[in-house]
C-alpha cells in the first residue's frame, strides 16, 4: 500500500536524495537544504546558518519573513484567500489603487508570476496595436534585446538568445525582432510602422546585471514616441527598491507605457505580479479576453498591499542606495584582484571572475562552505543581490568571503 508519510529524511543528504528522486531536475541547486529563515539569514537542516546574498533573485527584497508581511498574510488567511475574479473582494481595488499610486500609473492588471505578467503585457501591446494604432491584424512586431530574460514560457523563450532556454522547445512564436542591448542605433533601425512595442529590462539581471549606456532609455523613449509604439519596462527583478528607486527606470528620468512587476511584490510569501501602466493601453482589454483564476486573489493583494506600505516609507530605497554604494566600493576594490569587472546599481551587482580564478559554480560552492549563499550566471559571473534589510557588517562579511574565493592564490 502506498503511503505519503515521510519519516526517513533527517540529514541534508537525505533531503537532497529525496529531491533528486522525485523532483524534475530542471534546476541544479547548491548542496544546501534550508529549513528556516529570518531577515538576511537562512538555516539548514543541520543547523548551519548562511547569509543570503541572492534574495530569491530579488523576490526577497525585504528579507525572509518580514514581520509586517507575515502579519498581513496571517490576518488575510483568517478571512478569505480566493474568490476568483468572478466576484469582487475587499482587497483588489485597494491593492490596484495603491500600486498605481506608488508607480505613477493609471491602471493595474494583477497576475501571479513574472512570466505571466510579461505574457499579459505582450497580449495587451498587440491588442492595442491592432485596435488603436491600426497595425493590420497579425502583423504587429515587438522589439526585444539580446541576452534578455523575461521568463520561461514558450512565447517568451521564442525571443530568448540563450540556447539553453530555447533548445528543443520549438516551434517558436513569431512577431519578435531582437537587437543588441544598449545599442540605440540598432533599436532605431529595428523600429518600423509595424512595431507595436519595445520590451526591455532597465538592467539585464540574468545576463549578469548589465547596465545600459547613459541616455539609452531616453533614446528608446524618443524612438517609441516618434513611431507611435509602446515602451514596456520589465521591472520584475530591477523594480521595487532593488536599485534605490521604486522603479529602476526612474534613474533614467524616463517613463514607460507599461511596467511588468513581480518577485518582491509578493514579499517572498506568495507569487504576486502585475502589469501597471497607461489607462488607454490596459483599457483595451474587455471581459473574457484575458484572465487568471488566482490573479489578484485576496491573499496576494493583502501581502502586496503590505509590500507597497513598506515601499511608501522610502526606507528601503534609501537602504539600497546607501548600502549599494558601500557594496560597489568594496567590490570595485576586487577588480584586478581576481575580478575583471563589476556592474550594477543599488544592492545589485554582477561580478565577473577573472579567467585564472574559479568558475562561477565553483565559486558559489566555495562561498557556501564560508556561510554565504550566492549563485552564478553565464559561467564566470556571480550575481549579488542581498536582502535590503542586510546590515553593513553583514554585507562586509559576504564581500570578504567573495574576496577570499576569487582573490589571487
Amino acid at each position: 500500500m502506498t503511503t505519503f508519510a515521510d519519516t526517513t529524511a533527517s540529514t541534508a543528504a537525505d533531503f537532497i536524495a529525496l529531491d533528486e528522486r522525485w523532483t524534475t531536475r530542471n534546476y541544479h541547486p547548491l548542496p544546501v537544504v534550508i529549513a528556516e529563515a529570518d531577515g538576511a539569514w537562512v538555516t539548514g537542516v543541520d543547523g548551519a546558518r548562511y547569509l543570503d546574498f541572492l534574495s530569491g533573485y530579488s523576490a526577497l527584497n525585504f528579507g525572509h519573513r518580514h514581520p509586517a508581511l507575515v502579519a498581513a498574510a496571517i490576518e488575510q488567511l483568517g478571512r478569505v484567500t480566493l474568490t476568483s475574479r468572478a466576484f469582487h473582494h475587499d482587497q483588489l481595488g485597494r491593492f490596484c489603487r495603491e500600486l498605481a499610486e506608488l508607480t505613477g500609473t493609471d491602471l493595474v492588471l494583477p497576475m501571479n508570476s513574472g512570466a505571466e505578467a510579461v505574457e499579459s503585457a505582450i497580449k495587451v501591446a498587440r491588442k492595442w496595436a491592432y485596435r488603436i494604432k491600426g497595425i493590420p491584424d497579425g502583423m504587429g512586431e515587438i522589439v526585444v534585446a539580446a541576452s534578455n530574460f523575461h521568463g520561461r514560457t514558450t512565447t517568451i523563450v521564442s525571443f530568448s538568445t540563450d540556447e539553453t532556454a530555447r533548445a528543443d522547445f520549438g516551434p517558436f512564436t513569431p512577431g519578435f525582432v531582437v537587437v543588441p542591448y544598449g545599442d540605440a542605433d540598432a533599436l532605431a533601425t529595428a523600429i518600423t510602422d509595424r512595431t507595436a512595442a519595445v520590451l526591455l529590462e532597465p538592467i539585464q539581471g540574468e545576463a549578469g546585471v548589465i547596465v545600459p549606456p547613459a541616455g539609452y532609455f531616453a533614446e528608446a523613449r524618443r524612438l517609441c514616441d516618434e513611431a507611435g509604439a509602446l515602451l514596456i519596462a520589465d521591472e520584475i527583478q530591477s523594480g521595487l527598491a532593488r536599485t534605490g528607486r521604486v522603479l529602476a527606470l526612474d534613474h533614467e528620468g524616463v517613463r514607460a507605457d507599461l511596467y511588468t512587476l513581480g518577485k518582491a511584490l509578493g514579499g517572498g510569501i506568495v507569487p504576486v505580479s502585475a502589469v501597471a501602466g497607461r489607462g488607454d493601453v490596459l483599457g483595451v482589454l474587455r471581459p473574457g479576453e484575458h484572465g487568471s483564476t488566482f490573479g489578484g486573489n485576496p491573499l496576494a493583494c493583502a501581502v502586496g498591499r503590505a509590500v507597497i506600505s513598506l515601499l511608501a516609507t522610502g526606507e528601503y530605497q534609501q537602504r539600497a542606495t546607501e548600502l549599494g554604494a558601500h557594496l560597489h566600493t568594496r567590490l570595485g576594490e576586487l577588480v584586478g584582484n581576481g575580478v575583471d569587472e563589476v556592474r550594477g546599481r543599488g544592492l545589485w551587482a554582477g561580478v565577473d571572475i577573472a579567467a585564472e580564478g574559479p568558475g562561477g559554480r565553483e565559486a558559489s560552492e566555495a562561498l557556501l562552505t564560508r556561510g554565504v549563499l550566492c549563485k552564478e550566471t553565464h559561467g564566470r559571473t556571480l550575481r549579488i543581490a542581498p536582502p535590503l534589510v542586510i546590515t553593513e557588517q553583514e554585507l562586509d562579511r559576504g564581500i570578504d568571503a567573495i574576496a577570499e574565493v576569487v582573490g589571487p592564490l
